[in-house]
């Protein structure tokens, strides 16, 4: 069954925000426990951001691999349990101001807790572990060996970009890829052992969730990024030059968000080689993120219809021009390879008439985010009388101010317009907005914690176009110990919103 078609509703949290000793979010005992408050608060779906590895800026939409996790997710407290590592090898309980992560020392100390813990498996894992880290390899083999070459060459080349690296590894040969593989093995190993611990981590994680009731929804950036395992091992299916430059690359023009578009740097892909492969390699990570998560939302949605080109020498996103996407053609192969597709559309932007009926050919759910609703009148697409129940309905998304930091910042017209929509005075304006959207048509409807907790605009995930400080947010457990939860449960319950109660 496609959780998408019941009425439910559920909570945005990245595990990075969940509250632990370790300086993030992980996989640890706060995701149990969360998914438990979402089951005391009649939630059902849990969204996250990507769970790959942090890139630039440390967005988690610009990983090193489209399949591989992120190793600061793997919970340091397991490796104890299992006996790889030791306690009185933990670092102290990171201070952070204001709860906030520092990914240069988490990362710090994680990888080096990772190293610790793959030299004593290796030393004395057992048979059975060291047995379930092969099956693991030989099942991920399609994914993992590419994945951890590249890891692995680029440590050993000073993390130079690939296109720079000797050329018989950069333009992949073979006898230069054995070589490299001969050489670095432990290295390999190193990373195949932290995608092992994740997966290992992760599929333990997922089960607890489902048997709770709570269905995972999982986010496809819809490009990958240069410095990536996936552009290094197939250079055809994207758009570069002889010596392995992108010549164009992704982004928006200008919009809501930014004067001056978004120029988010990724290569392009070469859609007519996707389609010489029957779209194999979009096949292989739709299918990789399905088995993780039980609905995925797509980024960009909008980049299969056509996307936003920009040559590879701008410094802005203004100067690009509109290019065709793959359009139904790779839809059509995805129905051939799934039963069903449990797929989101995010399709917010600037979003033309083929964006929209290629969403509504495969009956994918679009997004509708309240935040969006006020700036005009009663016409306004993200009025919630203008839903239907096919859609995700959001107050915000993890890209928007928390509903209180827009209200705080929002100009007269809106506010009076939402008080007269909502019915309110805008003191409760976070509550009044979660109100609204569940009782919506909306099949489902998602919440970003922070507004749940009635937090302000110091909390929000991200801001679109800044190049620091985002994704950096984290919720204490004493945020939680008010009437939040039994009213979120309330309001759930009165729309019949709860599946468990059906």
């Amino acid at each position: 069954m496609n959780p998408l078609s019941i009425r439910s509703s559920g909570i945005l949290l990245h595990p990075t925000s969940l509250p632990g000793p370790h300086g993030c979010g992980d996989f640890g005992e706060s995701a149990y426990r969360f998914i438990d408050w979402l089951v005391s608060a009649g939630q059902s779906t849990w969204q996250m951001l990507p769970l790959g590895e942090i890139g630039s800026c440390n967005s988690p939409y610009m990983s090193s691999s489209a399949f591989a996790g992120s190793p600061l997710l793997i919970n340091p407290d397991e490796l104890i349990e299992l006996g790889w590592l030791k306690v009185e090898e933990l670092p102290p309980a990171f201070a952070t101001p204001n709860n906030r992560v520092d990914y240069a020392a988490v990362k710090q100390s994680r990888m080096a807790l990772l190293r610790l813990a793959e030299n004593r498996f290796r030393q004395q894992g057992g048979k059975r572990a060291y047995a379930a880290f092969e099956k693991f390899c030989d099942e991920s083999q399609n994914w993992l060996d590419d994945y951890a070459l590249f890891k692995a060459i680029r440590a050993n080349q000073s993390r130079r970009d690939w296109n720079v690296w000797p050329e018989g590894l950069a333009k992949r040969e073979a006898d230069a890829l054995q070589a490299a593989t001969v050489s670095l093995a432990d290295e390999i190993g190193f990373w195949k052992f932290c995608q092992w611990c994740y997966d290992r981590q992760w599929r333990k994680l997922k089960l607890y969730a489902n048997a709770s009731g709570v269905h995972l929804i999982g986010d496809v950036p819809i490009f990958v990024a240069y410095q990536s395992a996936d552009v290094w091992a197939h250079q055809d299916l994207f758009e570069l030059d002889a010596d392995g430059y992108p010549t164009s690359v992704a982004g928006v023009p200008p919009d809501y968000f930014s004067k001056t578009g978004q120029l988010w740097g990724n290569p392009l892909y070469r859609w007519e080689h996707h389609a010489a492969t029957d779209y194999a390699w979009w096949i292989a990570r739709m299918k990789h993120m399905l088995q993780h998560f039980d609905v995925v939302r797509v980024d960009h949605f909008r980049g299969f219809a056509n996307y936003w080109a920009v040559p590879a020498d701008e410094l802005t996103a203004i100067n690009g021009e509109w290019r065709p996407g793959p359009g139904e053609h790779l839809f059509v192969a995805f129905k051939a390879a799934f039963r069903v597709l449990p797929i989101i559309a995010e399709d917010l932007g600037l979003i033309t008439p083929d964006v929209i009926a290629l969403r509504d050919k495969f009956n994918l759910p679009g997004m509708r985010i309240l935040q969006f609703a006020f700036g005009e009148d009663e016409r306004n697409y993200f009025l919630p009388h203008h839903y239907v129940a096919n859609a995700v309905a959001y107050t915000g998304t993890h890209d928007n101010d928390t509903s209180i930091g827009w209200w705080n910042s929002a100009g007269q017209h809106e506010k009076d317009f939402a008080r007269r929509y909502l019915n309110c005075d805008g003191s409760q304006i976070n509550w009044d907005m979660i109100r609204t959207l569940s009782a919506s048509v909306a099949n489902t409807v998602i919440y970003p914690l922070q507004d749940v907790i009635g937090l302000d605009g110091a909390h929000r995930m991200n801001f679109p176009g800044k190049a620091r400080d985002n994704w950096e947010w984290r919720f204490t457990w004493d945020q939680l110990e008010g009437e939040e939860t039994a009213t979120l449960a309330a309001v759930t319950e009165k729309d019949k919103r709860n599946p468990r109660l059906a």
